[in-house]
């Protein structure tokens, strides 16, 4: 459900359930658009003609799936990969990447 302000334009955009009238979005955001990273849509089929009887020239066709569980915590040592490298001033260093995060970290020599 869209959050919204006393002015009835929502201040920020999250998906909509209802399938019978347009989506609610704040300014500047799709019909699809929602500003919560953790909500994902899913196309559905809209009510047309419903929304067609009340005036409406379109209609919200994604619904909000649940939410992802969180995955287990991971166990066990990071994998690594370490390998040597040049900067572009020709210094020789080397560099050490986390498999499982994907940081990097560059070490002198």
């Amino acid at each position: 459900m869209a959050a919204t302000s006393k002015s009835s334009t929502p201040d920020e955009t999250r998906l909509d359930e209802h399938l019978d009238k347009p989506s609610i979005t704040a300014p500047g955001d799709g019909p699809a658009d929602t500003t919560d990273p953790e909500e994902r849509a899913s196309s559905a089929t809209p009510d047309k003609g419903t929304a067609a009887r009340a005036g409406h020239g379109t209609v919200n066709a994604v619904v909000p799936l649940p939410k992802r569980q969180k995955p287990a915590a991971r166990q066990g040592k990071d994998r690594t990969e370490t390998y040597a490298a040049t900067r572009p001033d020709g210094t020789e260093v080397t560099v050490e990447r986390n498999i499982e995060t994907g940081e990097s970290s560059v070490k002198e020599g």
